[in-house]
């Protein structure tokens, strides 16, 4: 038995802001932001548009693919750090909107690696024969954690959803293998402080802006470098393959140098890296299932086709995945 992906859907705000329109908001300018992380624009949710909204429409348009009900289906898992509220899941509120009454639903805390670990659990799930279909979210409403004062942090994030539907299949066709890790001893070089329990809310914590992520940007890149090499290097060994085997290498969309430092120590040629950071900037968890999304409505994927996916997150948290499709 094997999880294979049989629809996929994506959702991004209508709202387009544009680094020249970032350039009337905070110090900095369009060459500054592209010759750094790649990124041109970014989609940002409406005042009225929640995380739950834009995930309900990314899933609803993965269902409509696969010409499936949400009633058959047996379970939801979303990945996103930015739920309509701390409790309860979001994708409880996503089943109530899709109407998904025989699913069970949960949300997955692992950052910008979200997806993946969501994907992980779903696989697993359907594998073991506990059920036959499932919703895989990843949705981010990340401008409302973002200090737009910060340049360095401001120019990097957009808002998105992203989703695929898995069916429990006999055959070689599906998710193959998924490798997750974690490491908090660096958890505060990207943490939003507040406010939880350790830091609950207060006037003073909205002053000194401890509801906005934090990031140490420097130290982040280098890991995040390391880690996604090694953790796909890891998701190719275990199956059996080399990079050339690879047909599309979708990564975590967080910053085109990133990623052009991943695809080398990889040996990748550039036609089997997908990117559109360009267009959407680091939507978290939302940027590997908004990015199959994207190659699957262009028809650009075959069967047979071997997409080999990582991400790397706060926490610190990353992984890689392999599907065959």
């Amino acid at each position: 038995m094997i999880a294979r992906v049989i629809g996929t859907g994506s959702y991004l705000p209508e709202k387009v802001l544009s680094n020249f329109d970032l350039e009337k908001m905070v110090e900095t300018n369009n060459e500054w932001i592209i010759a750094r992380t790649g990124i041109e624009e970014r989609r940002i949710a409406a005042d009225n548009e929640s995380t739950s909204d834009m995930a309900t429409k990314a899933a609803q348009r993965a269902l409509e693919m696969a010409g499936v009900s949400a009633e058959e289906v047996d379970m939801i898992v979303m990945g996103t750090i930015t739920g309509d509220h701390p409790w309860p899941a979001t994708a409880c509120i996503v089943q109530a909107n899709l109407g998904a009454k025989n699913a069970y639903a949960y949300d997955v805390s692992a950052a910008c690696s979200g997806f993946l670990y969501a994907l992980s659990a779903a696989s697993d799930y359907l594998t073991s024969g506990r059920g036959k279909k499932a919703l895989v979210i990843g949705a981010e409403a990340m401008s409302r954690i973002v200090d737009w004062t910060d340049r360095n942090t401001c120019v990097l994030f957009g808002d998105g959803a992203g989703a695929i539907l898995l069916e429990a299949q006999e055959g070689e066709f599906g998710v193959l293998s998924c490798h997750l890790y974690s490491d908090g001893n660096y958890f505060d070089l990207l943490y939003q402080p507040g406010f939880g329990t350790k830091v609950p809310a207060s006037i003073a914590g909205i002053e000194e802006k401890l509801p906005y992520l934090k990031m140490q940007g420097n130290e982040v890149f280098k890991i995040a470098v390391r880690s996604l090499t090694a953790v796909s290097k890891e998701a190719l060994k275990a199956n059996g393959m080399t990079s050339e085997d690879v047909t599309w290498f979708v990564p975590h969309q967080a910053n085109l140098r990133i990623l052009e430092a991943v695809t080398k120590r990889l040996k990748l040629v550039d036609e089997q890296c997908f990117i559109n950071v360009n267009k959407y900037g680091n939507t978290s968890g939302a940027t590997i299932p908004v990015a199959l999304d994207e190659i699957n409505r262009q028809g650009r994927f075959n069967e047979g086709d071997l997409i080999l996916m990582a991400a790397f997150g706060g926490g610190f948290t990353w992984g890689s995945s392999i599907i065959r499709w």
